[in-house]
Formats: C-alpha cells, structure tokens, sequence
C-alpha cells in the first residue's frame, strides 16, 4: 500500500549508457536516501533514458536529492511531477489461491477492476491489473482476503498531464483547418 505523506515523484531523462542506473540507484543508497518505486526505459529519443524515482523524504529536501542527482554527467533534465497535475501508471501481477465458489468471485473482482486473467490452475489463478497506484492498492487489499500467493509491482511510471488549454486550442485549430 502507498503512503503518499512524504514520497515525491522525479522524472529524470538520462543518457542511455551502460551503467546509469547503477549510478543512481548508488547515490540514493550512499546518502541513504528511501526509494520507494523506480523504473526505467528508453525515452522517446533513443539516446536517453527515462527514471522514474518515487523517493520518500522524511529524511532529506527534495533539493538536496536533486542537486545530487545532477551531480552525475549523464543526468540531461530532471523533473518532479505533481500527483495531481500528471498521470500515474503501475503494472500488478498476482497469483492468488481459489477454490470452487472463490474462483468466480475472484474472477468477477478481476472483470470489475478492468483486469485480466493471465493463467489459471487447479487451485490458483494468475491475475494482471494497471492503473494508478490506488486502484491497486484497492485491488490488491481486495485479492489479500483470497490469500496472496505471489505479488509483483512494477513501480510508478509518470508523465505530466496536458495542458488542458493547449489541447483546446490545438482542437480548434485542427477544426478550423479542415473546415
């Protein structure tokens, strides 16, 4: 489950080279600084990658995490984003015990929560869900009550949301040129 008191989440666009993420993921540990999600894939220039760090900061200023963070040559932009002017997605997958009538009634949370069953056994089912953290915190307090086998999170990937001016404006462009 998320504790969103203190986490901030940090867009950081690094250059795609061997060994990067091992170097931020070592500055966070040397100043021991709490990592609380990370990931990371290639960005939209093939030349970069992007981090997304959710990092917990009871401990230290956000400043401070950034001017370390810049300290490392390959780091190009770094950028917080605010929960609540971006969008969120994580990644569930979990195998959870069912039996007889359980099946169904794991299988109807499942449908409810938009999910997918990726496998099903004898006595266990394999299920996948997206979305923004809360929803899987919800989904994956639901799915505690069947009993948890296995459980994997992939972490937050973020990217700040549109604005919403700049779409209105580009729509009605857009209509006004086709028109």
């Amino acid at each position: 489950m998320s504790n969103e008191g203190a986490h901030h989440i940090l867009s950081v666009l690094v250059q795609n080279r061997p060994g990067v993420l091992a170097r931020v993921a070592g500055l966070f540990a040397r100043r021991g600084y709490n990592i609380f999600s990370l990931a990371v894939a290639p960005a939209e220039d093939e030349g970069f990658s992007r981090i997304t760090i959710v990092v917990d900061l009871e401990s230290t200023s956000l400043e401070q995490v950034v001017k370390q963070l810049f300290k490392l040559i390959e780091v190009v932009k770094i950028s917080e984003l605010d929960p609540h002017r971006c969008v969120e997605r994580e990644l569930l997958l979990a195998t959870v015990r069912t039996t007889g009538d359980q099946r169904g009634q794991v299988v109807e949370l499942v449908n409810i929560f938009e999910g997918k069953i990726l496998a099903v056994g004898v006595e266990a089912i394999t299920v996948s869900l997206d979305g923004n953290p809360g929803k899987l915190d919800d989904f994956e307090e639901l799915l505690a009550g069947y009993g948890i086998v296995e459980l994997q999170r992939t972490g937050r990937v973020a990217l700040p949301k549109l604005d919403r001016e700049a779409r209105l404006r580009a729509v009605k462009n857009n209509n006004g040129k086709a028109g």
